[in-house]
């Protein structure tokens, strides 16, 4: 299973009682059978022209208010990761997956190598982070480091918890004593499945891996709208939810006031930039009516 996805379906399928899991067993192998017979979705959903964020609109449109919210959370998760010729495979896998959790009690999680473990915890944090509202992404990151930090200052911690030999039992629950009710929830949880689901030798760099990582999620979490006019409440309502759909997570704005743009708006979210305002277009038609251009142009129609 694609590393990320493993991380992510761990986090949400091993949050579910055994109804609710039974319940998303059964709609994750009937999702998987529905592609596998549905020559047109899986020509959709396969199609390499296709982006991955909209791969995962279209399962979320498929599937939406008809199944468990866990169930369309994975699979929305598993079209908009997988690459395009995967998306098939990786529905199955979620499935085998979901039904080795509800038979065995436990997440089967192998052994993966230095950055494809590291993936899966970041897969994991995905999860998480989508639960957390923007202004505590601080508190989480600054408890990551302090931990790394311990960690990497105590030699009998390091030893204990980079011990592949050691039970691993033993080594979350050093993390559980140790952390407990001292940090946010999803710091501790984060902190626990570095052990659980990362290399053994590498806590200390998954730790630092996972500080950057909720630094980069905040800032796809928060999108700063400069626009030439203040935004009515349902144009703040629409604009949430255009880029909420767009990235897959719940999206805050920032809104400041811009008059010299003269009207629309400019947003920028993570490394995203939406320049819809009307300097932006004055400037392309600018561009476009210039003398060189029209040169070039006339150069062309005489070809």
């Amino acid at each position: 299973m694609l590393p990320k996805l493993e991380g992510y379906a761990a986090a949400r399928l091993g949050s579910l009682d055994a109804a609710a899991l039974a319940t998303v067993v059964g709609e994750l192998a009937s999702l998987e059978q529905t592609v596998l017979g549905r020559a047109d979705l899986r020509a959709v959903l396969t199609d390499t022209s296709i982006a991955a964020a909209s791969r995962g609109l279209i399962v979320h449109d498929v599937l939406a208010r008809k199944v468990h919210d866990v169930t369309l959370q994975v699979a929305v998760y598993a079209a908009s990761h997988a690459s395009a010729p995967d998306v098939p495979h990786a529905l199955g896998e979620l499935a085998l997956a979901a039904r080795d959790l509800a038979n065995n009690g436990t997440f089967p999680l192998g052994g993966l190598g230095l950055m494809a473990s590291r993936q899966r915890v970041s897969g994991f944090a995905d999860a998480l982070l989508d639960e957390v509202e923007a202004q505590n992404f601080d508190e989480i990151e600054d408890e990551l480091f302090r931990w790394a930090r311990t960690v990497e200052g105590n030699l009998d911690l390091r030893r204990l918890l980079l011990d592949r030999d050691a039970e691993l039992e033993s080594r979350v629950g050093t993390v559980q004593a140790l952390l407990g009710d001292k940090v946010d929830t999803v710091t501790l949880s984060l902190a626990r499945f570095v052990i659980e689901g990362g290399r053994a030798r590498d806590v200390v760099g998954t730790l630092d891996y996972l500080v950057d990582y909720v630094a980069r999620a905040r800032d796809w979490r928060v999108a700063r709208v400069y626009t030439a006019r203040p935004l009515d409440e349902q144009s703040r309502a629409d604009l949430v939810a255009s880029l909420s759909l767009l990235t897959g997570k719940n999206v805050e704005l920032q809104i400041a006031d811009r008059p010299e743009l003269l009207g629309g708006v400019l947003v920028e979210i993570g490394d995203l930039r939406l320049d819809a305002t009307t300097r932006a277009r004055l400037g392309a038609l600018r561009d476009a009516v210039s003398p060189s251009h029209l040169y070039e142009s006339s150069l062309n129609r005489n070809d």
